[in-house]
């Protein structure tokens, strides 16, 4: 039997909206799935569909030398001082220059931040989130159409980017611990209940 749509884009923003703060006043809401799944733009879709949540990028915290180990500076940077209420100041990675900035972006406490990235949905980060959602694409459609959209010229980063990102989801699967999973169709999004919202494992409140 195949699974029933939860609603529309809409919809799945006021439910967002309705659950508890995760992340002091925060409710952080992670998008993950596998790259080149459409996470950014649907976190974007779904931020104007929060009123104009802002939208936090882990690309932001990742380096070429550390695809997936941007763990702590997220939670130095952003994590814990969201927690406290408090304006979150950050560097963000700069992939051209290969190098962090030296001007720090702020964000401020928001009823709902989306965090968008793989991994986003990491077990490091699900105690702090309110909710995970999984961008429902197998791999390898999500990497080629990745590489289709970023050109010849980033082949050599594709080449090295699969067997990390596959390296890192048999270690930290998200996919699991997702209350929805999110479908791109041609008229929009289909928003489709995710395994955690049948097998009970939906992140809670961080509360250390």
């Amino acid at each position: 039997m195949r699974t029933q749509p939860v609603g529309t884009l809409d919809a799945l923003a006021r439910r967002l909206r309705a659950l508890p703060p995760s992340c002091g006043p925060v409710r952080l809401v992670a998008v993950d799935g596998h790259a080149g799944s459409g996470k950014t733009t649907f976190a974007g879709r779904l931020a104007e569909a929060l009123g104009g949540a802002p939208v936090l990028h882990t690309d932001d915290f990742a380096t070429h030398e550390q695809l997936f180990g941007w763990t702590e500076r997220l939670r130095t940077h952003v994590l814990t001082p969201l927690a406290r209420g408090t304006a979150a100041r950050y560097a963000p990675y700069d992939w051209v220059e290969r190098r962090f900035a030296a001007t720090r972006r702020r964000l401020d406490p928001a009823p709902v931040v989306l965090l968008e990235g793989v991994g986003s949905g990491r077990r490091a980060v699900r105690p702090w989130l309110a909710r995970l959602l999984w961008m429902e694409l197998p791999d390898r459609d999500s990497w080629r159409r990745g590489r289709l959209r970023d050109g010849p010229e980033l082949a050599a980063f594709w080449d090295g980017w699969r067997p990390a990102e596959r390296a890192h989801f048999a270690d930290d699967p998200s996919r699991p611990y997702a209350g929805e999973l999110v479908l791109q169709r041609k008229e929009g999004y289909e928003v489709l209940p995710g395994p955690a919202a049948i097998d009970g494992n939906i992140p809670g409140p961080h509360t250390a």
